[in-house]
């Protein structure tokens, strides 16, 4: 069974910043691509950033620049560093890996069960 589980969520001021951890642990062959994604009231879940095995990385434009997404492939963990936070920020952040179990298994995506981050202005 694969758990990924977030941390690091909160409420800050405008201007500050936070950095988000997420751990993906369990049976574990290989992870593709590692990802946050976020989900503010009323709106739809949307791709923040995310990372592949190899370091490659894509952002949404409303993110590039103030946030940095990296992982650890020895410890199975993505970060998000959130700078220049901004209440339109405020969502719950939630950790995704598109990995396989088994050498010979496709594919699978997981999710985390979520982190609040609440931005005051």
């Amino acid at each position: 069974q694969v758990q990924l589980v977030e941390s690091g969520g909160g409420l800050v001021q405008a201007g500050g910043s936070l950095r988000l951890s997420c751990a993906a642990s369990g049976r574990i062959f290989s992870i593709n691509v590692m990802g946050w994604y976020r989900q503010a009231p009323g709106k739809q879940r949307e791709l923040v950033a995310d990372i592949t095995e190899g370091g490659s990385t894509k952002y949404a434009d409303s993110v590039k620049g103030r946030f940095t997404i990296s992982r650890d492939n020895a410890k199975n963990t993505v970060y998000l560093q959130i700078n220049s936070l901004k209440p339109e920020d405020t969502a719950v952040y939630y950790c995704n890996a598109a990995l396989r179990e088994d050498s010979t298994w496709a594919v699978l995506r997981y999710w985390g069960q979520g982190t609040q981050v609440t931005v005051s202005s």
